[in-house]
């Protein structure tokens, strides 16, 4: 049965304040890619089609996988969270963590923020987002093949979200969830596409790559 694979990219620059700095693999996320890459060749798996968006940390992604030239759709573009951060700081004195435990807490905040209304100026609104991501699922379908699609975190909440009729807490605790180069399928049930598989690194169990387990 045909279905669509979404990849979120490699490890990033963690150590980014803003979307320029942050838009690159470090070299644990090439590694984790390259691991990934093995693993669907090693498994036979078979994509004829490739997307990603159009950010670098997406090309470098699929590219250390062993797909050099996915079609490229900014509809698959990860949220503009460090801008969208920093205008909730500005905005509403709500200010952005610098280490993990305090992401945990600010992303629900800043995602229940950013769909109600309350963060002016924002790259795009949250109802731009839904439309974009869900468009773009469907655009890519399930006709001609097995598709994967190399995209990022806040995208796969999404559109998890959107397939499970999540409320934006629910959301938020899916987009925190969701490792460096997992894998998340869906599969056409009905009339609609639905998850059967969330957050596998079959490629990072083994002993010795446990530590490449990251979600930052």
């Amino acid at each position: 049965m045909s279905h669509i694979t979404l990849i979120r990219h490699g490890q990033a620059n963690t150590a980014a304040r803003d979307e320029a700095d942050y838009d690159k693999l470090s070299e644990l996320g090439h590694q984790q890619a390259r691991w990934l890459g093995a693993h669907l060749r090693d498994t036979q798996a078979n994509f004829p089609r490739v997307y990603s968006g159009t950010l670098k940390r997406h090309l470098e992604t699929a590219a250390s996988m062993g797909f050099p030239n996915p079609v490229q759709d900014p509809r698959l573009n990860e949220i503009e969270y460090f801008n969208i951060a920093k205008l909730y700081e500005t905005q509403h004195n709500v200010a952005v963590p610098t280490d993990r435990e305090g992401f945990v807490e600010h992303l629900p905040r800043t995602f229940a923020a950013w769909a109600s209304g309350e963060i002016a100026n924002a790259p795009e609104t949250f109802e731009t987002f839904e439309t974009r991501v869900r468009d773009a699922l469907h655009d890519i379908g399930t006709a001609g093949g097995p598709a994967i699609v190399v995209t990022s975190g806040g995208l796969i909440s999404m559109v998890v979200r959107q397939a499970m009729g999540l409320d934006i807490p629910a959301m938020a605790r899916v987009a925190l969830a969701i490792m460096n180069t997992s894998m998340h399928r869906l599969h056409p049930i009905g009339a609609q596409l639905s998850p059967v598989l969330f957050n596998a690194v079959p490629h990072l169990e083994a002993p010795d790559r446990q530590y490449a387990q990251t979600h930052l």
